[in-house]
């Protein structure tokens, strides 16, 4: 079967099409996963500059790393900033950062570009916006802070609906952190218990100019289409652009698909000529003379795609690619598949049970569930995801598909959960050779509502795929099979009331 009869459905009318045959002359090792150049820029890189961290703590000395090494652009984009200590430290960083740029012998030009949710962004008296005025006040010229606001959220709708429950019409929730040519793509928030002990998964991809320009350019587009924060605490639209909750909802969401396809548009054939140039300069040559010709890219080993997910925009590449490669895993392949909240799109359940690979789905335990011991309606969240976990393991039994497609749950004392994204062991190999790393939660809101970005990681090189099974590895680790048993423990009993809501609000959270 080819990718391309699932993915013609999905595809908007302007992505773009397909417009080059497969390339016999690339590397055997990904040759069944070039098709998804056709959608979206394709970087070669090596291997070397890719690090998988496995820990929060690692992830935020990274990252105060980073940010005090930058010396031309910082962009960060993520749901919301906390407002702790350890959320303040990352701003002073910014801050010294900024006042380091000015004070130099050759003042640098660095910009910092922070892209956040609007609805989450403005949660409460003291919110992400309050702790960022200090930087736009101080550095007005080089610090720009977007807050998107969902098109979907107008009207009568937006004037009724109370604070936190306004979130579930949709959100910014890209989560990408970039520092001159270095980025790291995660589903981490900039959040206290994100850089503790809220588990999630994190990529560092190092000197990586191409990679950080598209992004930086993505972050801009979908900046460009948000509001900006005023050194007063107001908002301003950027001139020219249609207000995404007061103006028409059909020429917002028209401009904002043009401005975020165009970036991904233009990139495609500037990799495309790169590709080119590493592979077919010397026509049916070996890939050594390509690497060792003195004006030419060392040939890589690793290939980056960029995955966006946009519904309200009607861009729908993460979707159309995440359903191919769960179409096309063959018999014997092993997709190893992790979510912090459990609620798969009814698509994607389809084809997990209607395919023939082996699957192993990884999910938080109640306990563990970022909403465990929350207040009102949303302590409830917890149980109606073991409801929907439930059904759809009663669903495995029924098919008899119980030693193919496993689910189990992780659970760690004082942890919460958050990692999301799979690994993809092709038939007869120990190690994979591609991930989805990113924001995405494989749910109806990552799909429909939310602003989504992930990338794919192809790799053909075994230090890089022991990386990532390593990663695998330890998160499975911490978990426990699911069985007739687990439903069976104390506090698994779901209220009838939670029953009979989960049907209606599935699909907000």
């Amino acid at each position: 079967r080819s990718p391309w009869l699932l993915l013609a459905p999905l595809l908007s009318p302007t992505a773009p099409q397909v417009t080059s045959p497969p390339c016999c002359l690339c590397p055997e090792g990904v040759h069944r996963f070039q098709w998804i150049r056709n959608l979206v820029p394709e970087f070669g890189i090596c291997s070397s500059h890719v690090r998988v961290l496995s820990a929060p703590t690692e992830f935020f000395e990274l990252m105060k790393g980073q940010i005090q090494a930058a010396k031309r652009r910082v962009v960060m984009a993520s749901l919301y900033l906390g407002t702790g200590p350890l959320e303040q430290e990352l701003v002073d960083c910014l801050e010294s950062t900024l006042e380091k740029s000015l004070q130099a012998k050759c003042p640098s030009d660095l910009k910092v570009s922070i892209l956040l949710d609007f609805m989450r962004g403005s949660r409460g008296r003291k919110n992400s916006r309050t702790m960022l005025l200090p930087l736009l006040q101080r550095f007005p010229g080089q610090v720009r802070v977007s807050l998107f606001h969902t098109p979907n959220l107008r009207g009568l709708l937006r004037l009724l609906m109370p604070e936190r429950f306004n979130e579930t019409i949709g959100l910014q929730h890209i989560k990408v952190y970039l520092f001159d040519d270095n980025v790291i793509l995660s589903g981490a928030n900039l959040s206290d218990s994100y850089f503790t002990n809220r588990q999630d998964r994190y990529v560092f991809l190092q000197d990586c100019p191409d990679i950080a320009d598209f992004f930086t350019e993505l972050v801009d587009a979908v900046g460009d289409v948000s509001l900006q924060l005023q050194g007063d605490d107001t908002v301003q639209v950027v001139e020219g652009m249609v207000h995404p909750y007061k103006g028409d909802r059909a020429a917002y969401c028209e401009a904002a698909h043009a401005r975020v396809m165009g970036v991904i548009n233009a990139a495609r054939p500037r990799q495309q000529m790169l590709h080119a140039q590493t592979f077919h300069s010397d026509c049916l040559g070996p890939r050594e003379d390509a690497a060792a010709a003195g004006d030419r890219r060392p040939a890589p080993d690793t290939w980056i795609y960029p995955l966006v997910q946009m519904k309200p925009f009607e861009i729908r590449i993460d979707e159309a690619v995440t359903a191919a490669l769960l179409t096309e895993a063959e018999c014997g392949a092993r997709v190893y598949l992790t979510t912090g909240y459990f609620n798969l799109t009814q698509a994607y359940m389809d084809l997990v049970l209607g395919t023939r690979a082996e699957y192993q789905i990884l999910l938080a335990s109640p306990e563990v569930n970022g909403f465990f011991g929350a207040k009102g309606v949303a302590g409830a969240i917890p149980a109606a995801y073991v409801h929907i976990e439930r059904q759809f393991y009663q669903e495995v039994c029924s098919l008899g598909q119980q030693e193919r497609v496993q689910l189990q749950e992780y659970w760690r004392r004082d942890w919460t959960f958050h990692a999301k994204g799979l690994w993809l062991y092709l038939a007869g190999s120990g190690l994979p050779c591609l991930t989805l790393i990113g924001s995405p939660n494989f749910g109806y809101r990552s799909v429909h509502r939310d602003l989504e970005a992930q990338i794919a990681i192809v790799t053909e090189s075994q230090a890089l795929q022991q990386q990532l099974h390593q990663e695998q590895a330890q998160l499975y680790l911490r978990s426990g099979v699911v069985s007739p048993a687990t439903f069976q423990q104390p506090g698994r009993q779901v209220k009838l009331w939670v029953k009979m809501v989960t049907p209606l609000i599935k699909n907000f959270f």
